[in-house]
């Protein structure tokens, strides 16, 4: 019986699908893994904006260059606690790090991290981000070949394929960002910096509030409240997150305001409800690590395709 127990423990990594014990898919899944894994981005995501955006501390943030709105509801929610505002921008990533320790602790799963992992979760992540490049290319694409292409505002971020965050320029195509920025970066010779920064936050923290924490409250809602089925529950839980998730980008409330975002349209909004499906599968399947690390990656991977081919960068 104690054998039993000592193998369930290692197996409950607490998503969707348990694989065999200690094995790559099983390690990688762990919340552990996850806080190891994205470490490397929450330092790239702070020390790149604080180089990018050098008034951050001091300017309102809702002027910051870089920062995601969902950065800045997690930030908010901590200055509302009682976090003074130079301080909270540590505290900001150590809330995403105590809650992931936390799931770990009640996962009952090992704790080692073997750092030869990191690089096929790199490889794995740039690999699952694939599937979303090919299917905003091909929005695009068909969007932009109709009349009511005329009528978009362009995107520096994302004349290819969709990447961190719209601004308008009046030379290509509008596409499908996935993250939400607060205000309008200017066009700069830094701006593919600013693209891929972003790119990583919106990785970490979209992933965190419309994944990790909204899913997970949804679940407890939905089954442990109201008694659904667990399937039932699961499905309704993706669905709903999908749905806030893309409709952040058009309108949201930040600041103690309603504003608005990118300019609605069914393509738009069908694109990131579907990215919103397929990030929260991932984290169902694979965990929040490499859930939010495809995210990021793709971002990357976007950014630098649209430098590339629009930029000349």
């Amino acid at each position: 019986m104690a054998s039993a127990k000592k193998n369930k423990r290692k197996t409950s990594t607490g998503q969707l699908v348990n694989f065999v014990p200690d094995s790559y898919l099983d390690r990688t899944s762990r919340p552990v893994y996850a806080i190891a894994f994205l470490l490397i981005f929450i330092v790239v995501y702070e020390i790149g904006t604080l180089l990018i955006s050098p008034d951050v501390l001091n300017a309102s943030i809702s002027h910051a260059r870089v920062r995601v709105v969902s950065f800045i509801w997690l930030r908010n929610t901590l200055e509302y606690i009682g976090f003074s505002p130079r301080f909270v921008w540590i505290a900001t990533p150590l809330a995403v790090v105590c809650i992931l320790l936390a799931l770990q602790l009640t996962s009952g799963t090992r704790w080692r991290v073997y750092l030869r992992d990191f690089g096929p979760m790199t490889v794995e992540c740039i690999l699952l981000s694939a599937p979303l490049i090919v299917l905003s290319l091909a929005l695009n694409r068909s969007t932009t070949g109709s009349a009511a292409a005329e009528n978009w505002n362009a995107s520096p971020h994302a004349p290819i394929v969709a990447c961190a965050a719209s601004h308008p320029e009046p030379q290509t195509p509008d596409a499908f960002p996935l993250a939400q920025t607060p205000a309008q970066a200017p066009h700069s010779g830094h701006q593919l910096g600013a693209n891929i920064i972003t790119g990583i936050g919106a990785g970490i923290y979209e992933e965190f509030i419309f994944r990790l924490l909204m899913i997970i409250l949804l679940m407890i809602v939905l089954q442990d409240l109201l008694g659904m089925p667990k399937m039932t529950a699961i499905t309704i839980s993706v669905l709903i997150s999908a749905v806030l998730f893309s409709l952040h980008h058009h309108i949201f409330f930040i600041n103690g305001s309603l504003q608005t975002g990118d300019p609605f349209t069914a393509t738009r909004f069908f694109f990131r409800f579907l990215a919103g499906v397929y990030f929260a599968v991932l984290f169902a399947v694979r965990g929040f690590g490499v859930a939010a690390g495809t995210h990021a990656w793709y971002d990357i991977v976007a950014a630098l395709l649209n430098a590339l081919f629009y930029h000349g960068q």
